[in-house]
């Protein structure tokens, strides 16, 4: 019997770029396995489909895991590699990979990035890393602050712990809330950046970054920085180019990376590009259709080819500046209906619509990325144009909603 040549991932979301990779690895030709500890996908188990066999697993529990790859193994499936597309389970997925398979990333480095608080003592010396200041358990500054500053837990993902202080006393505030949240866990502070933020999409082959995707982010700060918009470029601005390659290369050695993805937060200050985070994956989300919208290259499943050890093919297609829109609320309700979404999606230049929330769902305002609550993507022959489009479709959406308290 010849064995099914199978791939495993630890964990997905319901959509965006972790969802897009497990139809990638069907569409691919290979058997589908899914690890997860979110019991409701089990019971969702028909809305899967792309999916071939899912396994309800403790994925924080190694041992666990590794039972599971050998059941997998002793009923004759052939495992090509262990992948994650989502926190925190990359490094995990990796270190499997080391286990049953051929692995060609790197474990270390995704164990560091997946860190805040390693990644910024691994880069310490570097001219793109912020002043930073970790402090440990219940600890208190000792020198002085200057203010604004950043305030944020290293292990925490989506912006859901990542606080602005203007003064000590919101500082002080923050810091109790945080060692209250990760009473075991270090704090960093770090100086507030004032300038634009960027997104960049990078795959690394034989050592070389490749610059997939440059975007600039469009934050909207209530409680919580959030990105609501994504304006990507159809070709990097000139002025941007050589002092981010040079970045990414600095990234790519000092890491020691052969084969890989990742992205970038960086903030561009005056001429100077300093690094917010470095995650060890691509961006969740709509990140993977947003790249197909702008270049027709499919990243997940390019990234999937490149693991797998096949010759993976990120020459653009196309070229189109994109803009993505996210929606969020103002007011906490309960969701009775959304309306207007095929309006949207029959505006010009629209390439795709997602509403995510369903009827009865409680909507508030965002705390969390995940509180993003349906996006609009546009293509324009300019990133203006793409813009307009944009919020011309979001014009057309409206949730329905019974406010509450």
């Amino acid at each position: 019997m010849n064995e099914l040549k199978t791939i495993v991932f630890i964990g997905t979301n319901k959509s965006g770029s972790s969802r897009e990779a497990t139809k990638a690895a069907e569409k691919l030709g290979y058997f589908t396995v899914l690890f997860t500890s979110n019991e409701r996908q089990f019971e969702q188990r028909e809305q899967y489909v792309d999916i071939h066999k899912m396994i309800v697993v403790d994925t924080s529990n190694m041992e666990a895991l590794k039972a599971e790859i050998v059941k997998l193994q002793q009923i004759g499936l052939e495992i090509k590699t262990i992948v994650s597309f989502v926190d925190p389970y990359v490094h995990v997925a990796s270190l499997l990979c080391d286990m049953f398979c051929q692995n060609l990333t790197s474990s270390k480095a995704i164990e560091i990035m997946e860190d805040k608080e390693e990644t910024r003592k691994f880069l310490l010396n570097k001219s793109y890393t912020p002043q930073f200041t970790v402090i440990g358990p219940n600890e208190i500054p000792t020198g002085k602050l200057i203010f604004p500053l950043i305030i944020k837990s290293p292990k925490s993902t989506g912006s859901k712990d990542v606080l602005f202080a203007k003064d000590k006393k919101e500082f002080n505030k923050h810091l109790a809330t945080l060692q209250s949240k990760y009473p075991t866990e270090s704090i960093i502070y770090e100086e507030y950046l004032k300038g634009e933020q960027y997104l960049v999409e990078v795959i690394v082959q034989k050592h070389l970054p490749h610059i997939i995707a440059v975007m600039r982010q469009d934050i909207t700060k209530g409680k919580r920085f959030i990105i609501t918009g994504y304006q990507l470029f159809a070709n990097i601005p000139p002025n941007l180019l050589p002092d981010l390659e040079t970045l990414c290369q600095s990234i790519v050695e000092t890491f020691d990376i052969n084969t890989g993805a990742f992205h970038l937060e960086l903030r561009l200050i005056g001429n100077n590009w300093k690094l917010i985070e470095i995650n060890p994956r691509i961006s969740g989300g709509a990140m993977n259709r947003m790249i197909e919208a702008a270049f027709g290259i499919n990243l997940v499943e390019q990234t999937l080819k490149l693991y797998l050890g096949d010759e993976p093919d990120f020459t653009p297609k196309h070229h189109h500046f994109v803009y993505t829109k996210y929606l969020i609320v103002h007011r906490k309700g309960r969701l009775e209906k959304v309306t207007g979404k095929l309006r949207a999606l029959k505006s010009p230049g629209i390439f795709e619509v997602y509403i995510k929330p369903k009827k009865g769902t409680i909507l508030i305002p965002p705390l969390s990325m995940g509180h993003r609550y349906a996006y609009i993507i546009a293509q324009g022959s300019s990133i203006s144009e793409a813009v307009s489009r944009a919020n011309r479709a979001a014009h057309e959406i409206k949730f329905h909603m019974h406010h509450l308290q």
